[in-house]
């Protein structure tokens, strides 16, 4: 990578397309593939915005899922080659994008100072001759791919019938990404799929080639190292390298929030760092023996990067996460969803995230899969989901169906945001006869639910202007925390300029160390958490607060050993961080289980 920065998958849709807006200037960035209908509807929308040939895929066709995501991916891969090619025929004047791309790197970059001193090469044939040479070691970002795991929803035919294993959701999707044209990485995120890990042992791009080259790699998205060393130990077995541990804040990130036990990140990054040689000699082990079993020839240890994402703000602590524990790269996620040039989020959302404050973001129980999700309390989703509420009709129609996991009441699995599932879920709860206030818990806990899989594609399909007649505009929206210190519409060379330092989008904002940031959403979880179950507070629940409890204390004291490492990469200020780690700690001590 040329940059040091990668942009994370950003939601359904509002990352859908970001390769085009930046892959041509070296920046790679992620494409969800959960939602086959969406990247159907962006294939034909770039498709014929480039003059390219499009053939649907109908949703009926066989493995249409599976086909539909290869098609898109292999346009993306043509549109962005045929960009940089483009880009590469520019002469290097101001204004154009050649200029651009080297522009936004970094200024310790080996090819911008190359660059920068081709332009001082005052004869034209030299000059010409330097310019081709430094263009050959030019390239594009990368376009990978992100999966969530456990979204894997079973299908059937029309007759109800299962279509087996193979055409789940998770395994139909990497299909699509392994039968494409990309030579990128497939990010794995939200855990373990066993079913997932035995059917990717089937795709051949994730084997070396004859000169021991991977055409596809892939990434595990994880949370703390123990996660990260038995996935990446099943994998290995199967002959597949894991080339990238994402390692993301359990908390301070956006989307889906998988907290840990009470391991920080700082602590989390520590461990990757001190285990790193040890952990890829272990898995090259295994991974050499299982490809000699399958016939091939191992070669030398593949790359295995290490990388950071979730509640990055500022050029310094982007730097400090690079230096210190030696990380490949980091990643910058919600920041991005101010960048109109880079991802596609609708004027309104826009403005309301611009003009947003800490208390407009909130965790909250409202997706479907179970798990705590980022949320947004200006989102137009929000406010359609309590006028649903105050009209006595709860819950949404229920259209694509990739979140269908719950068999309470039906044979086969509904949402629990839907319409269906909340209203025999509420009359269930009518039954019970409970005091008004634990009524109204319950049934909020109902309610809270939304639909994401619509709502996380509204924003694309209004700012691109595809929305259809009758079709759902309400706008769910998921950036994590962080973004509430952010209050700007940014152009893509600002915030890139921000990332390394260059200008800086925060300045007089009042915002604490990421560590601090991170470490005060684990106690405000903890303590919710506590208060949450006290009524009914169990043995093994309260050995669990116990030792999350323990484990933020740990990660208190060594933030305080850090302190001095961090005083001379960044201007923190010694005292401040030491009375926020005294305030948290004072917090947490005050958390009675």
């Amino acid at each position: 990578m040329n940059h040091t920065f990668h942009i994370p998958v950003l939601g359904l849709g509002y990352s859908i397309d970001t390769p085009l807006k930046v892959a041509k200037y070296g920046i790679s960035s992620v494409v969800s593939i959960v939602d086959d209908e969406l990247t159907e509807r962006m294939r034909k929308y770039h498709a014929t915005q480039n003059n390219e040939a499009y053939t649907p895929i109908d949703k009926k066709a066989v493995d249409s899922r599976a086909s539909r995501i290869t098609a898109y991916l292999n346009l993306l891969n043509k549109l962005v080659n045929k960009q940089f090619k483009s880009l590469l025929n520019e002469k290097p004047e101001a204004g154009t994008a050649l200029e651009k791309y080297f522009e936004l790197l970094p200024d310790h970059s080996v090819l911008k100072n190359s660059y920068n001193k081709v332009l001082t090469i005052t004869d034209s044939q030299e000059r010409a001759l330097a310019l081709e040479s430094l263009k050959d070691k030019m390239k594009p970002g990368s376009i990978d791919v992100n999966i969530m795991s456990k979204v894997d929803k079973a299908n059937y035919n029309m007759n109800d019938e299962y279509l087996g294993d193979d055409y789940t959701d998770a395994l139909a999707a990497m299909r699509g990404f392994a039968n494409s044209d990309l030579e990128s990485s497939i990010i794995i995120s939200a855990g373990l799929n066993p079913r997932l890990y035995s059917y990717m042992e089937k795709c051949a791009d994730f084997y070396p080639d004859q000169s021991g080259i991977l055409r596809k790699n892939v990434i595990l998205k994880v949370s703390d190292f123990r996660s990260a060393l038995i996935q990446a130990k099943i994998l290995a077995k199967k002959g597949i390298w894991v080339s990238e541990f994402r390692v993301e804040s359990g908390l301070n990130c956006g989307g889906h929030a998988f907290a840990t036990e009470g391991f920080l990140l700082g602590p989390i990054l520590e461990e990757f760092k001190e285990k790193r040689v040890a952990l890829a000699a272990e898995l090259y082990d295994i991974y050499a023996a299982a490809l000699t079993a399958k016939g091939f020839t191992p070669c030398a240890t593949p790359v295995q990067r290490i990388t950071a994402q979730g509640g990055i703000g500022t050029a310094e602590e982007h730097q400090f996460l690079i230096n210190y524990y030696q990380l490949d790269a980091a990643g910058w996620g919600s920041p991005f969803l101010l960048v109109p040039e880079a991802t596609n989020v609708d004027d309104h959302t826009l403005t309301d995230l611009v003009n947003a404050d800490h208390t407009d973001y909130y965790l909250s129980n409202s997706s479907p899969l179970g798990v705590l999700f980022n949320s947004f309390k200006k989102s137009s989703i929000e406010q359609q989901r309590l006028e649903r509420i105050a009209k006595g009709r709860p819950g949404s129609p229920c259209t694509k169906k990739f979140l269908c996991t719950n068999t309470e009441f039906t044979a086969l699995p509904i949402c629990t945001a839907s319409r269906e599932y909340q209203n025999l879920k509420i009359k269930e709860l009518q039954k019970q006869d409970l005091p008004e206030e634990s009524y109204k818990q319950q049934f909020d806990h109902i309610t809270e639910k939304v639909c994401l899989c619509e709502g996380l594609c509204a924003s694309t399909y209004i700012k691109n202007d595809m929305l259809k007649p009758k079709e759902n505009k309400a706008v769910s929206i998921c950036p994590g925390p962080n973004l509430a210190y952010f209050s700007g519409k940014y152009s893509l060379k600002e915030m890139v300029q921000h990332i390394y330092g260059k200008t800086n989008l925060l300045d007089n904002v009042a915002r604490p160390n990421l560590f601090i940031n991170e470490l005060n959403l684990y106690v405000d979880y903890l303590k919710k958490d506590i208060s949450d179950q006290l009524d009914e507070l169990s043995v093994k629940k309260a050995r669990y607060f116990t030792k999350f409890k323990e484990q933020l204390l740990l990660g208190i004291d060594y933030y305080r050993g850090l302190i001095p490492e961090l005083k001379k990469q960044t201007n923190i200020t010694l005292n401040e961080m030491q009375e926020q780690l005294l305030q948290a700690e004072q917090r947490l001590i005050g958390c009675e289980i």
